[in-house]
């Protein structure tokens, strides 16, 4: 199941890990994504804390993390390929995953159908 947040990141839990990544209006509305900068495997973050920095033509933005946890892996496609978040957002598109210490954190955002909502 996917959670959405008003800064237009999206949420995914798979096992243990929440895979995070930015939503195909938030790639609409920064233009064609140029350069990525992600987190360190292994850091620690809590939420709101800045994770990822990224470059538009159109604008840089700083993408903080939605959740308490610690970074365990990162998408480093986006290195070489930043496009891949315009192209893909909600599949080969994500940032980092993360292991939530407070999983229940999640509870806090919108599902799809809310988040809809709240873009219309």
């Amino acid at each position: 199941m996917m959670k959405f947040t008003e800064e237009h990141e999206w949420l995914r839990r798979e096992d243990d890990v929440v895979v995070v990544g930015i939503t195909e209006h938030a790639t609409t509305q920064l233009g064609d994504i140029v350069f990525v900068e992600l987190p360190e495997v292994g850091t620690t973050v809590t939420k709101d804390e800045e994770v990822v920095v990224i470059e538009s033509v159109k604008a840089a933005s700083d993408i903080m993390s939605p959740i308490d946890g610690e970074i365990v892996e990162v998408n480093t496609a986006l290195a070489d390929t930043p496009a891949l978040a315009n192209d893909d957002a909600i599949g080969a598109g994500w940032f980092f995953k993360i292991k939530p210490s407070d999983p229940s954190q999640m509870d806090e955002y919108m599902d799809e159908a809310a988040y809809n909502a709240f873009i219309a």
